[in-house]
């Protein structure tokens, strides 16, 4: 609810600046940026609804779903918001060529939480110097909260390298003699927890981390890099991949038997996603983290957000 809430006071303002720069000219006829209209905003994205990383594309789907039920209430102002969004297949080349179709094709006012960090590092230079605003990207990487040099940018996520910073600190405080092995995704994703773990770290880094493996995301299996993990002799696993690629580890972990403190990021904390494609059993003690209000927690039940996502979905 927050992003689409955040979207709708972000869009809202840019149609009122163009409505109040016309003002003074009485009889004049309204003008709007390219995508906007007095009966209609046109807003975009791209999703990985394919390839390896299409569990995401579920947020896309719901998103849709949000903004028809906005239409159906009257829209924004009278305004209906037209979502157009696009499959990138998780690839950065697909997602610029699908950004420049909803640009200069489709003219739509805003990217809106276009998918990860690989896509939105392919479009924010393209979409900056067509100051095209680029809305509440879909990814906590900390290269994107660089409002000097890509003022048209705006995330909304936790900033990932932060998020490793409280994982490190876990680890400290629970095993201050930990060995401890990380496995990452081989892309801005991936690289950006690492580099907030060597930050926190620090002249510490050799001494606690015994071990790091990447994969590349087209990879059929991360099965090869968990017994690479393992016969480092690590007692603590970092875990900063995609869905497919947290729950292979944990089901590869099970079949070993190796037991490690499993520390899964925070893009993996998803049972639906993760936890259940891996086996619940296989899940057990898996520790990972939120910033959302978690539906399965009933201490929400009774907030006003909590019960209108439900009415919602």
């Amino acid at each position: 609810m927050s992003i689409c809430s955040l979207s709708r006071r972000a869009l809202m303002a840019a149609v009122a600046v163009s409505v109040f720069a016309s003002v003074p000219v009485l009889a004049a006829e309204k003008k709007y940026d390219a995508g906007a209209s007095d009966t209609e905003i046109r807003i975009g994205n791209t999703y990985p609804y394919s390839g390896p990383a299409s569990s995401y594309g579920i947020m896309g789907a719901t998103e849709a779903a949000y903004f028809k039920m906005v239409n159906e209430q009257g829209g924004i102002n009278g305004r209906k918001v037209k979502f157009i969004s696009y499959d990138d297949a998780y690839s950065p080349p697909k997602a610029v060529e699908q950004t420049r179709k909803l640009v200069e094709n489709d003219e739509v006012l805003a990217i809106f939480n276009t998918f990860g960090s690989p896509a939105n590092s392919a479009i924010q230079r393209y979409l900056n110097a067509k100051k095209v605003p680029q809305l509440f990207l879909a990814t906590g990487a900390s290269k994107f909260n660089d409002p000097k040099n890509f003022p048209w940018t705006m995330g909304f996520q936790p900033n990932t390298r932060d998020e490793a910073h409280v994982y490190v600190d876990y680890i400290r405080k629970e095993r201050p003699n930990a060995k401890v092995a990380i496995l990452y995704q081989n892309d801005d994703f991936g690289k950006d927890y690492l580099e907030g773990v060597k930050e926190t770290l620090g002249p510490d880094y050799k001494k606690y981390v015994v071990a790091e493996v990447a994969y590349d995301i087209s990879e059929p299996t991360v099965d090869s890099q968990i017994l690479r993990l393992q016969a480092s002799g690590a007692d603590v696993l970092l875990s900063f991949s995609t869905p497919k690629f947290a729950a292979q580890s944990i089901r590869k972990m099970a079949a070993l038997n190796w037991k490690p403190m499993h520390i899964v990021a925070t893009a993996s904390a998803s049972a639906a996603m993760v936890m259940r494609p891996a086996g619940l059993e296989n899940s057990q003690g898996v520790i990972t983290s939120s910033y959302m209000m978690s539906p399965d927690d009933p201490s929400w039940n009774d907030n006003p957000d909590m019960k209108a996502w439900r009415a919602f979905m």
